[in-house]
């Protein structure tokens, strides 16, 4: 696997990168995120772990407004995501084209890769630059190849997404993140759809954008990963964040119970 660099954009913006400030979240009657206040240093790597329904997954959609909140707030970048204060002291949602711009700055790996099946691996990576950044297209498909390059790819530029192994597909999504320049990328259990043999080339690509300083929310269940990659790790437990900390500390001695119980089942 080639070695990833990466060149974070520059941001006049002062503070953490994320800040997000009591967020709070319902599905009909069932309270999913509780009060969740957390911020992240630029280049920082934060994992979320936790049982399955804690939130994690939901949260992390908060964090680009693709889930909306129903109260609290969220700053990405320097910028209160999805609103803008009024002149009366209120805030109000902004347009859809100005959260579309807010969003180019962060890039999203899902669980299932969600590749245009129908473009080629090339096209799926230099297509919203064009589209959503404006980029020329000339420049946009030499860094799409250049992407493809680094994550050992280059040949299959031509290749149609169905044709790609599992772990090819998911390292062309990351691909497709990163052609955004995104100052921050957000991960949701980027292997849990992988054959087990797929996940380390997953994995190291991950390694290698850590090491180049991207900053990364990552959700996984991969805790070798985690104690090897993450600067800080986040338990989550019903919708609230119950302990953060060196992922060292928290899996060696855990402060929370329900830490303790869910990291006998993983560790």
């Amino acid at each position: 696997m080639s070695g990833m660099e990466y060149t974070a954009p520059v941001s006049t913006a002062d503070g953490p990168i994320v800040r997000t400030v009591g967020v709070n979240k319902w599905f009909g009657d069932r309270h999913i995120l509780t009060d969740v206040s957390v911020s992240v240093e630029r280049g920082e790597v934060v994992v979320l772990v936790g049982p399955s329904g804690a939130g994690k997954t939901t949260f992390l959609r908060t964090l680009n407004r693709l889930e909306p909140v129903d109260s609290g707030e969220i700053y990405v970048n320097g910028q209160r995501m999805g609103e803008r204060e009024r002149d009366d002291g209120k805030t109000a949602s902004i347009s859809e084209k100005a959260l579309a711009r807010q969003r180019a700055d962060i890039g999203f790996v899902f669980q299932h890769f969600n590749l245009f099946p129908h473009m080629t691996v090339l096209e799926n990576i230099w297509h919203s630059p064009v589209r959503v950044k404006g980029e020329r297209r000339s420049e946009a498909i030499a860094y799409a190849r250049e992407l493809l390059a680094r994550i050992d790819l280059a040949d299959k530029a031509d290749a149609r997404p169905r044709s790609l192994s599992g772990g090819q597909q998911q390292r062309v999504a990351i691909a497709r993140a990163l052609a955004m320049r995104p100052a921050l990328m957000l991960f949701d259990e980027p292997t849990s759809a992988l054959d087990p043999e797929m996940v380390g080339e997953v994995l190291q690509v991950m390694k290698d954008l850590a090491a180049a300083g991207m900053t990364m929310i990552v959700v996984s269940h991969e805790m070798g990963f985690t104690r090897e990659v993450a600067d800080r790790v986040v338990v989550m437990d019903e919708g609230a964040i119950i302990e953060e900390g060196d992922p060292e500390l928290v899996f060696t001695a855990p402060k929370h119970e329900r830490t303790r119980q869910f990291l006998s089942k993983v560790l």
